[in-house]
Parts: structure tokens; C-alpha cells; sequence
């Protein structure tokens, strides 16, 4: 198939890599840049265990130092992966998405043995602070990225070639209605399969445009649905 990819430009070009080798062509059109925020500092604590709920809370290296053999805790498995490249000694992938995450932390940690380091960015789904803080769990957020949402070039004549886009969050979801909608491509839609990471994704598109879900929130889970669709599908 014929797939836009609408990561940022890192992510994109390991994950065209493993898409090609399948046999898929791959277009690169990335809707936003992670940027390392230098100005965030971590406050001085000694936290039992550091969250993170895309690998890009691990951008801004200079965070890291004194911290890789904290545990850290992430939602799937190109978290830990990142984690581990990063020097993380002590990395557990668990739950899949922040509420499997949650559930994890407070069958596995204990609000009395410390504070939590949570590295995000500005705009987070599934409220990981809000929920452990609910637990009873004493959370610093520490906004270590921000993703800046870029104009893609080329995007009509990756609209018109192509048969399916993947769409790995919320906020990547949203912005690629506002491009489509801004270039007045819609009408395209009804023709391109919209493959999403979790429902959650899903729900940011309009009505009508036809969507497949990821059965769980990983890559995985994602390359089993490609594995399962032709260029002529239609939604279930």
C-alpha cells in the first residue's frame, strides 16, 4: 500500500524503514517538530520512578543527567526502546496507554516511597498527573518538549497517490484535519483510510471518514491491521 506518514521526521524514518521492508511505500509528511525545551529543569528530588508517555519526553538530554538509573516506567514498547538507547538501566514497558500505565503504577509503587518525575509535553491524553495524584501519588510534571505543528509541503499530491495515513495521536489526528480542511482536500477523505492507534485517535476525525483501529495501542497492533488491507477497503 501507499501510506502517509505524519510523525515527526525522527520517528518517521525508522518507521518508513520497517513499513518498506514489508513491502509498503512510504510518504513522509510529517505534521509537527519535537523541540527540546532548555529552558525546563527538573525539580531536585529523589523520585522512586520517572514516567513517560511518548518517547519524546525523552528529547531534552540535558534532563537526563544523575537520572538513568531511576526506573522508568513507559506506555509500550518504542518508549522503553528510546528509554534504553537513552541509558536507562531499569526500564518496564506496562499497561499500552496511560490508563494501563496508572493501573500498573499503583499495583506496583507506593505513594509513601517518594515522588513520581512525569517528562511531557505541553499537550498530554489521558491526564497520567491528575490520575496518580488521585491515588494518592506525589507527581512532578516537567514539560520537557513542545511539539510545534508544521505546514507539510507536497500534501495534495500525497492525498491523491496515496491509500491509507497513520495517525499515532489525538493531537497528530486533529492536525491533520485542519491541513486537509485548510487545503480543501476533504473531499479526499472518503477514499483514504485513516489507520489509528486507539479509539482516542479515532474520535478526533470527522464523521465519514472511514478509520480502522488499532486492536491495542502499539505498533504491533498497527502492522496487523495494514496486514489486513488492500488499497480498494472500505470501513467496516
Amino acid at each position: 500500500m501507499r501510506l502517509i506518514l505524519t510523525r515527526p521526521e525522527k520517528d518517521a524514518r525508522p518507521l518508513a524503514d520497517k513499513l518498506q521492508a514489508l513491502g509498503h511505500a512510504c510518504i513522509r509528511v510529517p505534521l509537527m517538530e519535537i523541540v527540546p525545551r532548555e529552558s525546563a529543569v527538573v525539580p531536585p528530588a529523589r523520585y522512586q520512578a520517572i514516567c513517560i508517555t511518548s518517547a519524546n519526553g525523552l528529547a531534552n538530554s540535558s534532563l537526563l543527567a544523575g537520572l538513568r538509573d531511576t526506573k522508568l516506567l513507559c506506555v509500550g514498547p518504542q518508549s522503553a526502546a528510546a528509554a534504553t538507547a537513552a541509558g536507562f538501566t531499569d526500564v518496564t514497558a506496562a499497561g499500552g496507554d496511560v490508563v494501563g500505565l496508572t493501573a500498573y503504577i499503583v499495583s506496583h509503587l507506593r505513594p509513601a516511597d517518594g515522588p513520581l518525575l512525569y517528562l511531557s509535553g505541553v499537550a498530554t491524553s489521558g491526564d497520567l498527573e491528575g490520575r496518580l495524584q488521585r491515588e494518592g501519588f506525589s507527581v512532578a510534571r516537567v514539560v520537557s518538549y513542545d511539539a510545534v505543528s508544521t505546514t507539510p509541503d507536497d500534501l495534495a499530491k500525497a492525498v491523491t497517490s496515496a491509500d491509507a495515513v497513520l495517525l499515532y495521536s489525538p493531537r497528530t489526528a486533529k492536525l491533520w484535519v485542519e491541513q486537509i480542511e485548510k487545503a480543501k482536500l476533504a473531499h479526499h477523505m472518503a477514499d483514504m483510510i485513516h489507520l489509528c492507534l486507539s479509539q482516542a485517535v479515532a474520535n478526533a476525525l470527522p464523521e465519514g471518514w472511514p478509520r480502522k483501529v488499532a486492536r491495542t495501542p502499539d505498533e504491533a497492533a498497527m502492522f496487523a491491521v495494514l496486514e489486513g488491507l488492500e488499497p480498494s477497503n472500505e470501513q467496516e
